[in-house]
């Protein structure tokens, strides 16, 4: 079966032991403000003895949402940074025997599910919960590395010191090539400037010295588009929704996805969330930019092959291709049923209120049988 071949593919990680730290605990959770989690609720109508997997539990705002919103109910808190895993652990202690806390990314549940008893099952949660992209506490964290306000060492890792091996981001502006570091700005990035940034970041590299700071990636990137010798001058920038916003932000999407395997861990997640929810249970997904959002729709819609989102946008699909009639019949049976038609986005309210959940898109669906 599917799911055992899901299992058999990732390694057990120890879980850590639970240990408090309330400074950080207090600032992360004062910071850290759940997105559209009253639209989350809605969708999810949470009922007694209900079993819910948050994904993404972060400073867990959703998944108190969840708890607020339906007694008796229970969570499986995943995360696979250190410290939401000990928020989760200190939420656990304020709702005893409702939250299961799990250290781990979305292709490591399967093993770490084996070991909480009684979850170990398939089609077994009422709702599966997903708040892609990085949280508010790992960018305010400036020794982080994700954040382009705050100076700090260029890291990006998620999972911060649990695997010492991980390249992070400094690790891979010294050793890529410039070929393979234009692809990840242009695929991740969604930067047109790419090869020009590429080439200011391995002569960077070349000539002065290693990057190691987030400030001078910033710097480095602002500098090469500021000069007109190949291309135009780019100053300041504008985000699809108008926003300023600095010119080296898709350098720093495109590095903290591929130092996270970002895109392949959401598709896995998506996989994982077919398999885990039974007939009826419902998934809320949270996107923050079009690459995230894209995959989880082409899964929604059944635009996947071998349980991989299709690279192949629909309207490029030939359709005169001719298939055996059992292979028509499993590519059109859908796996899902969209509860909203249309995605969702926050309030202007919320958006005042949290201008980080403006890039926001909700989507909800119905797993079927």
């Amino acid at each position: 079966m599917l799911w055992h071949s899901l299992r058999s593919v990732v390694r057990l990680n120890v879980l850590e032991r639970c240990y408090s730290t309330a400074s950080s605990s207090n600032k992360a959770t004062t910071l850290h403000r759940a997105v559209m989690a009253a639209e989350m609720v809605k969708f999810f109508e949470p009922q007694r003895e209900q079993v819910f997997i948050d994904m993404t539990f972060g400073a867990g705002g959703h998944t108190r949402a969840l708890l607020e919103a339906a007694p008796g109910s229970t969570v499986i808190a995943l995360d696979r940074d250190p410290l939401a895993y000990r928020l989760a652990c200190e939420m656990a202690d304020q709702f005893p025997g409702r939250i299961v806390p799990l250290l781990g990314r979305f292709s490591e549940l399967p093993a770490l599910l084996r070991t909480v008893e009684g979850y170990d099952r398939q089609r077994y949660f009422n709702g599966i919960l997903f708040d892609f992209g990085c949280s508010s506490m790992q960018f305010d964290e400036a020794s982080r590395g994700f954040s382009l306000s705050r100076d700090g060492p260029l890291d990006m890792r998620m999972d911060s010191d649990r695997y010492p091996e991980q390249l992070s981001a400094a690790d891979v502006l010294a050793r890529i090539q410039e070929p393979d570091l234009v692809r990840i700005l242009k695929v991740y990035g969604e930067e047109k400037q790419a090869k020009k940034i590429a080439r200011a970041i391995v002569n960077a590299r070349f000539t002065v010295k290693r990057i190691e700071t987030t400030a001078e990636l910033a710097s480095i990137v602002a500098h090469c588009l500021s000069q007109p010798e190949s291309g135009p001058a780019i100053d300041f920038r504008q985000d699809k929704l108008r926003r300023p916003a600095h010119v080296a932000t898709k350098t720093f999407q495109a590095l903290r996805i591929f130092v996270n395997n970002e895109l392949n861990e959401i598709n896995y997640g998506m996989v994982l969330a077919k398999h885990l929810l039974r007939t009826g249970g419902k998934l809320v997904t949270i996107t923050f930019h079009s690459l995230e959002d894209t995959i989880v729709k082409r899964h929604l819609t059944g635009h996947v092959v071998d349980d991989v989102a299709s690279k192949v946008p629909l309207q490029y699909i030939s359709h005169t291709l001719a298939h055996e009639t059992d292979t028509m019949q499993e590519m059109m049976r859908p796996n899902w049923k969209q509860i909203n038609k249309h995605v969702l986005v926050p309030t202007d309210t919320e958006v005042a209120e949290n201008p980080r959940s403006r890039s926001a898109k909700l989507r909800a669906a119905v797993r079927l049988s």
